[in-house]
């Protein structure tokens, strides 16, 4: 695949760049599933028929890691590289073995010509590593190719349940202090001001857009002209799985995007083909990166929040801005999990529990102090 370019044939009903974007993806497991063992086919069959293509991409890259850190950091393989492991060296690694590699994984380094990079895991990344080994030694013992399942051994990691941490969300003062600054450019610099002066109108598009709908990063970025049905008042994302989903336009979103493109986005014939059905582009002229989006959001969380860039919230934090704000309106739990295509209803209880002010409202009510005297 280096070097060649990836032509789509669409005869879907699905937009191109979503046929494009979840072709790389099986591209991209393939090639890593080439430079792993050739006995593992069993467990790449398994995790293209059993998982999404972003979780099959996630395990492939920590199982790759894997095989790298057994050749490179360890006597359990002769191999020069990870496709060279033979099945005879992996039947000889234990329980103890992968509870080394992930000790090993929670502060590595890796060194280049130039620098020495130091990496460092939390308790949430190193339960994805174990659950990724873990699933390829269950699949190899089920497929008779090692004959005992060795994952029973393995450490147990705790990664706080949800719930046990603070939901991290703006408030509702701080989403107008947000989309203050998108609207007139208060609070940023000078250099960020004169980018503003050129993308202000796709700028707070993105953000109402996030906060509206609680939309996910991928889906707001795979975002097309092409999506939207202002006569019908609606427009259309791809959620996980390949699912399409209709969205209800209201009046502010309608306002925002008719605006941009409308007043801001570059026409047609500037563009190159590949870019000129999506919706949101670069200065560049080239559909928005997820990157991009995501230091975007950063910039101006960062002044809602009165701190740095750095410290800015995620497009996820919108998301969980959009749901705690949603709930704290009086709608449903059942209806915000419909809208933003929550599997559980109990991952939309989570954001139930944060409703705004709820610790404040709560004590307000309290004021024994104020009671006795009033007395």
């Amino acid at each position: 695949m280096a070097g060649k370019e990836l032509k789509i044939h669409n005869k879907s009903d699905k937009p191109d760049n979503i046929i494009q974007k979840e072709a790389q993806i099986f591209q991209e497991c393939e090639d890593i599933e080439g430079e792993l063992p050739g006995f593992l086919r069993g467990f790449f069959i398994y995790l293209k028929g059993n998982v999404l293509p972003m979780s099959r991409l996630a395990y492939l890259h920590d199982i790759k890691f894997f095989c790298n850190y057994l050749v490179h950091e360890t006597d359990l393989t002769e191999a020069e590289d990870a496709s060279g492991i033979t099945l005879n060296e992996f039947r000889t690694v234990t329980a103890a073995d992968v509870n080394i590699y992930l000790d090993y994984c929670r502060k590595y380094k890796v060194e280049t010509n130039k620098n020495i990079y130091i990496y460092e895991n939390n308790n949430k990344t190193l339960a994805r590593k174990k659950s990724s080994v873990s699933v390829m030694f269950k699949q190899l013992y089920r497929d008779g190719l090692l004959e005992k399942n060795i994952t029973d051994g393995f450490d147990p990691i705790r990664v706080p349940k949800a719930g046990e941490q603070e939901i991290k969300a703006l408030q509702d003062d701080e989403v107008m202090i947000m989309l203050d600054a998108v609207t007139n450019g208060t609070g940023l610099t000078s250099h960020a001001y004169a980018y503003w002066q050129k993308t202000k109108k796709r700028d707070k598009a993105i953000l109402l857009l996030f906060l509206t709908y609680g939309l996910r990063l991928s889906e707001l970025q795979q975002l097309n002209v092409s999506s939207f049905n202002f006569s019908r008042g609606e427009f259309k994302i791809y959620r996980k799985r390949g699912k399409e989903s209709i969205m209800p336009l209201n009046q502010s979103v309608t306002a925002v995007v008719e605006d941009y493109l409308e007043n801001e986005r570059p026409s047609d014939d500037t563009l190159e083909p590949l870019h000129r059905d999506a919706l949101f582009l670069s200065l560049q002229g080239k559909r928005m990166t997820g990157r991009q989006i995501r230091e975007l959001v950063k910039k101006y969380t960062a002044i809602a929040l009165n701190t740095t860039s750095k410290a800015g919230y995620s497009p996820h934090k919108l998301r969980a801005t959009a749901a705690t704000s949603l709930i704290g309106r009086g709608n449903s739990i059942y209806d915000v999990a419909a809208l933003l295509d929550h599997e559980q209803v109990t991952t939309t209880q989570l954001y139930a529990r944060h409703k705004q002010n709820v610790k404040r409202d709560l004590v307000s009510g309290m004021e024994w102090e104020k009671e006795r005297t009033e007395k």
